[in-house]
């Protein structure tokens, strides 16, 4: 770890083209706020005439995707961003999560056997589906043991998911008009299991500051009564796993940890072009059809996401207080118009994607330990 050189512009990035302004304007006050914690020059959203060979720290909202696209925005390693890179676009979906139906299935270039090898015993059972004519089996085998989440793996904020309940069901998904190219485009095919806690486990390393975290996911609905990310709570150390694990945890919390470990390292071995400064993943733990306990990691995020003004709020204390040795740190969003609570750090209020209004907010309190 090395601090972030001094002559660094902090600069944002909004990825996606036609991105919604929320998150744009989100990306924005996130680099923002990093800039100021960390001392450094904040200087807008990246404009490649303006930018372009410049030293930069840059924010982007996306993983960034192939050599030409970090050369482009003279990323060369970890150092350089707070997110990641990968060499294919599959890597940073949830695609990586499970395996194929068999060797002869479709697969992407790039396609890492012995990742999936690495994570089978910290992920839900499922599989991984890049073609149509592998979907009806790959669920068929799902199905015999109960019902099934289909995910496209470019989906976020789990939006775009449903739970098929037997083959009549998916053979209607198969027969819709969009049902091949969305396939080929990588579905996730997993178990659906009950009484969902959805865990996230995470760590940054920002210059020579690094801290690790843990803690819970929680849903809300949109301003179209859908279902969709709320917020996370988390306890956050200065440190590496190792003093995440120090601290008195419950078990299911412990174990979360544990498989996040297993997923990250299986990461950095099987795809060695693969680098990231903030590591984020989700574990979800509840009940089979079975009923029996289950634990996996459902995906990862080397980008920033919902937690990542949480993160910036930890990161802040801990850079105001050196001695402090945890934190508890809660990022909020809310598609209604209300107040802000008292003590509360305001990210973002405005239109959202789907909804005609958004608020994200963070808040801090003391780690009673």
């Amino acid at each position: 770890m090395t601090p972030i050189q001094r002559n660094k512009w902090v600069v944002a990035h909004s990825t996606r083209e036609g991105a919604p302004q929320h998150e744009v304007d989100t990306n924005r006050e996130l680099a923002r706020w990093l800039a100021q914690i960390l001392g450094l020059t904040f200087d807008g959203s990246y404009d490649p005439h303006k930018h372009a060979n410049r030293e930069l720290y840059l924010l982007p909202t996306q993983t960034l995707v192939g050599p030409a696209q970090a050369r482009a925005l003279n990323v060369k390693g970890p150092e350089d961003l707070w997110g990641g890179y990968v060499d294919y676009d599959f890597i940073c979906t949830k695609a990586i999560s499970h395996g194929l139906l068999s060797p002869d299935a479709t697969a992407p270039e790039g396609w890492s056997a012995l990742f999936c090898e690495r994570v089978r015993d910290v992920v839900l059972d499922g599989f991984s589906v890049f073609a149509l004519e592998d979907a009806l089996p790959a669920a068929t085998r799902l199905l015999n043991d109960g019902p099934l989440r289909v995910k496209p793996v470019h989906a976020c904020a789990g939006r775009g998911q449903e739970v098929i309940h037997s083959l009549d069901e998916f053979d209607a998904l198969l027969a819709r008009p969009d049902a091949a190219k969305s396939f080929s485009e990588g579905v996730v095919l997993e178990q659906d299991l009950k009484d969902v806690v959805t865990h996230s486990v995470g760590q940054s390393v920002i210059g020579d500051h690094v801290f690790s975290y843990c803690g819970e996911q929680y849903l809300t609905r949109d301003g179209q009564g859908e279902e969709v990310y709320g917020g996370s709570n988390l306890l956050v150390v200065p440190g590496y796993y190792e003093a995440l694990l120090t601290l008195d945890l419950p078990d299911d919390v412990r174990l979360a940890v544990e498989q996040a470990q297993v997923f990250d390292a299986a990461a950095d071995e099987a795809y060695p072009g693969f680098y990231a400064s903030r590591r984020n993943y989700d574990i979800a733990q509840g009940r089979d059809s079975k009923g029996r306990q289950r634990s996996g990691v459902l995906e990862q995020s080397w980008r920033m996401g919902g937690a990542s003004s949480a993160e910036v709020a930890a990161l802040q204390s801990f850079i105001q207080d050196p001695g402090l040795k945890a934190i508890r740190v809660s990022s909020v969003e809310t598609y209604e118009d209300q107040a802000l609570p008292a003590d509360a750090i305001e990210v973002y209020r405005g239109p959202a994607e789907n909804s005609d209004f958004l608020l994200k907010y963070v808040t801090v309190k003391a780690y009673d330990g």
